[in-house]
C-alpha cells in the first residue's frame, strides 16, 4: 500500500485513516502466543501460511515475527488509534499505528496492556495523562464497536481491508499495483464529478 501511494501523482490528497475491525472479538484479555492461536483456528497448515507472509513482509522491508508474537485483545488498541485521530489527527494515528504494529509483530509485545499502549501513544506524540484516563475508561468504546459492526455488514471480513472513498475495496496483502489501480479509479471519478459552480449553480439547478 505505501508502496503504491509513494508511486502515486496524487499522493498529497491523500489522507489515510485507519478504522477498527477484530477479527476475533472475544479474545480473551490475557495474551497467548499467536501461533497456538493461529493453529487451533488454521491447523497444520498454519506455519507455513505464517512463513509465506513474513517472507513477503521482509521482501518489503518489514519484521513479521510470528513465532515471538502474541494474541492479544485489540480492542484497547482500537479506541486508542480513534483518540489519535479524534483529537490529534491522522498524522498522529498514523505513528501510533506503526508503533502498535513494530511492538506486537517485531517485539512480541501485549498490545492489550494498558501501560504499554500508554507508552506507544507518548511516543507517537499524544498525552500520557489523557491516554490513561481514557483507557481506563469506556469513552469511545461504544462508537468503536459500532463502527466494527458497520464493517461487518459491508461484509469486511479479513484484515487488512482497504477501502477508497467508500467505494472500492482492497483485501489481503495484495501487490503495489492493485493499489495504484484503486487510486486511479478514485482519482478519475473525482475528476469527472460535476464541480458546482461559485455562484452554486450545477446541472442547471442552484441551490437558494
Amino acid at each position: 500500500f505505501e508502496s503504491a501511494l509513494e508511486a502515486f501523482p496524487g499522493a498529497g490528497e491523500v489522507e489515510v485513516v485507519y478504522r477498527p475491525y477484530q477479527l476475533d472479538p472475544a479474545a480473551p484479555a490475557r495474551a497467548r502466543p499467536l501461533m497456538d492461536a493461529l493453529k487451533e483456528k488454521f491447523g497444520p497448515g498454519a506455519a507455513s501460511m505464517a512463513g509465506n507472509v513474513a517472507a513477503a513482509a521482509r521482501g518489503e522491508g518489514i519484521t513479521m515475527d510470528f513465532e515471538r508474537a502474541l494474541a492479544a485483545n485489540t480492542l484497547a488498541a482500537h479506541r486508542l488509534l480513534r483518540l489519535a485521530e479524534h483529537e490529534y489527527g491522522a498524522p498522529v494515528q498514523h505513528a501510533l499505528a506503526e508503533q502498535l504494529f513494530e511492538a506486537y509483530f517485531a517485539r512480541g509485545a501485549d498490545i492489550g496492556d494498558p501501560a504499554l499502549l500508554t507508552g506507544l501513544a507518548a511516543a507517537a506524540g499524544m498525552d500520557a495523562e489523557r491516554v490513561r484516563g481514557y483507557l481506563a475508561s469506556d469513552e469511545g468504546l461504544a462508537e468503536v464497536k459500532g463502527e466494527i459492526r458497520d464493517a461487518r455488514q459491508l461484509g469486511i471480513t479479513a484484515v487488512p481491508t482497504f477501502v477508497f472513498e467508500g467505494r472500492y475495496g482492497v483485501q489481503g496483502a495484495q501487490p503495489a499495483s492493485a493499489f495504484l489501480q484503486a487510486f486511479e479509479a478514485v482519482a478519475r471519478e473525482s475528476a469527472s464529478a460535476p464541480q458546482p459552480r461559485a455562484d452554486g449553480c450545477e446541472d442547471g439547478s442552484c441551490t437558494v
